[in-house]
């Protein structure tokens, strides 16, 4: 008897993208986690994890309202969208080529 393997007949998903925050600031305690459309956040006090949450919020407004998915722009560029809501957020990140 011939065994099929199921997962070969199916169409193949193309892999989804998504961006993990992990905070390690933490020292009431708490945990914290927040999930949402393309984002993980975990971790991190209170403030940091506010700071997450904040980013991950603006980081899809901005994708939505240039009509990309996260899926859509490469490794450059979401660390271009990262660092202008850093620094819109008052939170200094190096941009590429700079050290």
């Amino acid at each position: 008897m011939k065994r099929t393997d199921q997962s070969s007949n199916s169409p193949k998903k193309k892999p989804s993208a998504a961006f993990l925050g992990v905070g390690f600031d933490n020292t009431d305690e708490q945990t914290r986690i927040t999930r949402g459309k393309n984002f993980l956040l975990y971790g991190g006090s209170e403030e940091t994890h506010g700071v997450m949450q904040e980013t991950a919020i603006k980081v899809n407004e901005k994708l939505d309202h240039q009509g990309k998915r996260l899926d859509d722009v490469s490794k450059e560029e979401f660390r271009d969208i990262l660092c202008d809501i850093s620094e819109s957020l008052g939170v200094k990140r190096p941009r590429r080529g700079e050290r």
